[in-house]
């Protein structure tokens, strides 16, 4: 057989494989993506991600002032799941803490607790727990119920010799606030809400631009008289009624399916949903700003969506991640959203409730039209 009918030739495919490791190299966000991702994803499943939060935010509300509640109170802060930030006036107090989000653990002492324990009346403390998320909140509540006999005998036995006894001379109940059967379908399908928006929204609007300009349709975009912001926000128009018809369909499956309960308002659960579904879109008309092609804009769509979803306490505990991941995911639209959107369904939230998550998501949206401006103006020129 001579040389030049040879079915393959290893300098041909040299050629080919020397071409694709030059373009490569032209290709920045491709090997940014290369590289970049491994490396995130070691960071966040190695550090950022934990199954047992520890220093939850506590507040009590101690109507005692006795040597017996403070030894309690020290015993749940040296079990390392309760980090106690404030002490609150009264019950009513605790009950507003809980349903903001600012606190994920409220301990009520009532004012004759060690009166009755010197009795041997076997007083409680009650403990408010927020368990939207049960996995955040389990071990917690599991080493809280273990303290009232380890706190009496270590601390308390020895002024206590007429209530000493088998049984702990008081009891530590705890309430399971928002969902007390602790069913991962409460937590995980509202939030899904958002992860699916966030996939679609981004996706969609990552490649609008990006496929004009391969398509050669941006030269006639470009030449009609319409503004930046005029011609962002008509991209934008179309993916939000697409984005609130997503939203609905998830709703009803919600309720009607899993039997996620719905205790907020229809209002206020479309107005996040609004603001939400803006920001994402924000989102992806930056990326098509800034992507050359449909790979980039595909590339950086991923690198974004994946961070939103691990670190938002979508599916893992918000609270057990370490200090700079909590500060990560403050920067994330998804982080805010399952908080709005599970206090609407979970707690029934007003807008003074979810103000304090929603704010940020509206400058969020705010910032990132101006950045996508700023580089669309670029492309006129």
């Amino acid at each position: 057989m001579s040389r030049r009918s040879f079915p393959f030739s290893a300098t041909r495919c040299w050629g080919v494989v020397l071409k694709e490791f030059l373009q490569l190299k032209r290709d920045r966000v491709t090997f940014a993506m290369i590289v970049g991702m491994p490396v995130m994803m070691l960071i966040l499943f190695g550090y950022a991600i934990n199954m047992d939060p520890k220093n939850l935010k506590t507040m009590v509300f101690d109507a005692d002032r006795s040597e017996f509640s403070r030894s309690f109170v020290t015993a749940m802060h040296n079990t390392g799941y309760f980090k106690f930030i404030d002490a609150l006036n009264n019950e009513a107090e605790g009950e507003a803490a809980l349903a903001r989000g600012d606190a994920q653990f409220v301990v009520n002492i009532p004012s004759d607790f060690s009166r009755r324990l010197m009795r041997g009346e076997r007083p409680a403390v009650l403990i408010l727990a927020d368990a939207t998320d049960p996995a955040a909140a389990s071990n917690a509540i599991d080493a809280v119920t273990r303290l009232a006999e380890s706190v009496v005998w270590k601390d308390l036995g020895r002024p206590l010799t007429n209530a000493s006894g088998s049984a702990p001379p008081f009891d530590v109940q705890v309430h399971r606030r928002y969902n007390p059967e602790g069913i991962t379908q409460y937590n995980i399908v509202p939030g899904l809400m958002g992860v699916i928006l966030l996939m679609t929204m981004v996706m969609m609007t990552g490649l609008a631009m990006t496929r004009e300009r391969e398509r050669g349709t941006m030269e006639n975009l470009l030449a009609t008289p319409a503004r930046p912001l005029e011609v962002m926000t008509g991209k934008i128009v179309p993916y939000i009624f697409i984005g609130m018809l997503q939203a609905t369909i998830i709703l009803l499956a919600a309720t009607m399916l899993f039997g996620v309960p719905f205790f907020g308002g229809i209002v206020e659960l479309y107005g996040i949903l609004l603001v939400y579904i803006a920001a994402t879109l924000t989102v992806g008309i930056t990326i098509s700003s800034l992507a050359r092609n449909q790979l980039q804009g595909v590339q950086l769509t991923f690198f974004f969506f994946l961070p939103n979803v691990l670190l938002s306490g979508f599916m893992f505990p918000f609270y057990g991640m370490p200090h700079w991941a909590q500060v990560i995911a403050h920067a994330l639209p998804m982080t805010y959203f399952n908080r709005l959107v599970r206090g609407i369904m979970l707690k029934g939230n007003s807008w003074p409730d979810l103000w304090p998550d929603l704010w940020p998501l509206m400058a969020f949206t705010v910032i990132l039209m101006g950045i996508a401006l700023k580089f669309y103006r670029r492309t006129l020129d």
